[in-house]
């Protein structure tokens, strides 16, 4: 019996308002790139799995500034191959100039509110794992998440990053439940996923895009209403 859900927080619970793909469209406009927000949707998905990786095996708050920069124009060069767009090192570095300057907030998704309702009238725990490496209570109270959560797990506490099993498993540990008693869901395979099966959880990718159709040894989630389904 299924007694924990626990969530990812960045593009899990969370996403960016206004969205990504909207404010690259908008500066690539501004450089003098036409592009349609929708186009760069995949392309983001793919630069995301690399800065997740690369941020799983070294923290980037543990990088020089340096070694950030260099990783945030690998991140949009990513984007802009994606999409199909020549990157220049001018147009790469224009992009991040303006990111500096870029008006956004991080907001709850639109299923995260009814899902938590749910799972809460059905007497679960709701926890997160987070790779951050940072206090994110100041974010969590912003977004309006800490009301919800009973137990709340980051790479910066406990010193493992996902997919590491330690992590998952200081998350079991406060929550007091078996690993086959509790539910991960993530929106990366190898990260979340994978890494939530190696601590003997229940993985559940969430692909509210559509673009995972690959992926064949996890349940897909387009909602995250649905992981009722798995309890």
């Amino acid at each position: 019996m299924i007694k924990a859900v626990f969530f990812d927080l960045y593009n899990t619970l969370i996403g960016y308002d206004p969205p990504r793909e909207e404010t690259e469209a908008s500066i690539l406009k501004e450089l003098g790139v036409e592009v349609t927000p929708q186009s760069l949707l995949r392309p983001i998905m793919a630069a995301d799995e690399f800065i997740y990786q690369e941020h799983a095996r070294y923290p980037i708050g543990k990088r020089s500034k340096e070694e950030t920069v260099e990783l945030y124009t690998q991140y949009h060069g990513i984007i802009l191959k994606e999409a199909g767009i020549e990157a220049s090192w001018e147009l790469v570095t224009g992009i991040l100039k303006k990111w500096l300057k870029a008006d956004y907030k991080m907001v709850l998704f639109d299923d995260v509110v009814p899902t938590l309702t749910q799972l809460k009238e059905r007497g679960l725990i709701l926890g997160l794992i987070s790779n951050v490496d940072r206090d994110i209570t100041p974010l969590c109270q912003q977004v309006g998440l800490d009301g919800w959560l009973g137990v709340v797990v980051t790479s910066q506490e406990v010193g493992f990053n996902k997919p590491m099993p330690q992590i998952f498993r200081a998350a079991l540990r406060k929550a007091k439940v078996r690993p086959i008693e509790a539910i991960y869901i993530g929106d990366q395979h190898q990260i979340d996923v994978v890494g939530a099966n190696g601590a003997g959880m229940i993985g559940l990718l969430i692909d509210r895009n559509g673009f995972f159709e690959d992926i064949t040894d996890a349940p897909r989630l387009t909602s995250l209403t649905q992981i009722v389904e798995y309890l």
